[in-house]
């Protein structure tokens, strides 16, 4: 009888979670409609996708870090950043074609310098991305600290254009434009963790760091890879962020990092790095929003919506360190 490797472990956690969290979503789903009028409508399921556009794309940015064995508590001062940042610039009249690849470049460079900083001299990803996270939440009360409007046409125009769809019950169910950009970063993420050298890197050094150098893998590009990607994709929620609320304000977001790490977790991406998907995070993320629904519905204060995500990333935590425990007791 063949004892399973530890990634054959992992893969076996990574699935069950995932398998848990899609059954959760759905049971959570069909529970809400069948206790308030309308929840089981299609324009439930679009909103989902319309209110969380922006944190399916900073949790697929998560993901890449987190499948490395490494972590970023940064993101959520980043996407703040570059609200703040973008509305101010908007502001003093520069065009949203200039504004928007200025944020996205600048996310990217603090992620490139994080993941520098890591690997280069070897500390830990919580003290790095912590001094980032000061740093740039630091910076958007420099910019200012009262929430500013953002007027730009183009922001508006991405803001309100959405595909709407008239129900058979009278109401409508629609999807902004914005949520296809998110969709479009989970597709190509999807594309990239699967189907690419770099994507089996990230795998490979998340799973043993060590081995990956004696395959020959460039551990220091994958690791820096990894936080440029994230800072990336932390800067395009903030803009997604940006259509949302139209406004730039210095606390937004605050805890999202949380946020993200609890859906990537959620949806079977393991803490300790080489096993997850990208189609998990988005569950997770889903997951929390479907929870967000059901406090609105039932007039809750929205503190709920924490706790009882915390909860479920306790039992998600619980489920997949039994499952290894017993994988070891029979290697043993």
């Amino acid at each position: 009888m063949r004892t399973k490797t530890p990634l054959q472990t992992k893969i076996k956690i990574s699935n069950i979670s995932l398998l848990i969290a899609g059954t959760m979503l759905v049971v959570m789903y069909l529970a809400g409609s069948s206790v308030y009028d309308r929840f089981g409508q299609i324009s439930t399921v679009l909103n989902l996708f319309n209110d969380n556009a922006y944190l399916i794309v900073v949790a697929v940015g998560m993901t890449f870090v987190l499948l490395t064995g490494g972590i970023d508590i940064s993101v959520a001062s980043t996407l703040a950043f570059t609200g703040v940042f973008s509305a101010s610039l908007l502001e003093k009249g520069l065009p949203a074609i200039a504004v928007i690849p200025l944020v996205l470049a600048i996310g990217t460079l603090v992620g490139y310098a994080q993941g520098y900083a890591i690997h280069t001299f070897q500390i830990a990803p919580f003290l790095v991305t912590l001094a980032g996270q000061f740093l740039m939440r630091g910076m958007c009360a420099v910019i200012s600290t009262v929430s500013i409007p953002i007027n730009d046409p183009f922001f508006k125009a991405a803001a309100l254009g959405k595909i709407s769809w008239k129900l058979s019950s009278g109401g409508t169910a629609k999807l902004y434009h914005y949520v296809y950009v998110a969709l479009a970063v989970l597709l190509v993420a999807w594309y990239v963790l699967r189907s690419t050298r770099f994507g089996r890197a990230v795998y490979a050094v998340g799973s043993s760091e060590q081995s990956a150098q004696y395959m020959g893998l460039n551990v220091k590009r994958v690791k820096i890879g990894v936080y440029a990607i994230n800072g990336f994709c932390a800067a395009l929620g903030g803009v997604l962020f940006s259509f949302y609320t139209l406004a730039g304000y210095s606390l937004q977001n605050m805890g999202l990092e949380l946020d993200a790490i609890s859906s990537a977790v959620i949806g079977g991406t393991l803490l300790t790095g080489g096993v997850g998907t990208v189609i998990g995070s988005m569950v997770g993320v889903l997951i929390q929003g479907i929870i967000q629904t059901i406090v609105t519905y039932q007039n809750l204060n929205t503190w709920w919506t924490k706790v009882t995500v915390a909860a479920i990333l306790c039992f998600f935590i619980l489920v997949q360190r039994i499952i290894a425990i017993r994988a070891e007791r029979k290697k043993a």
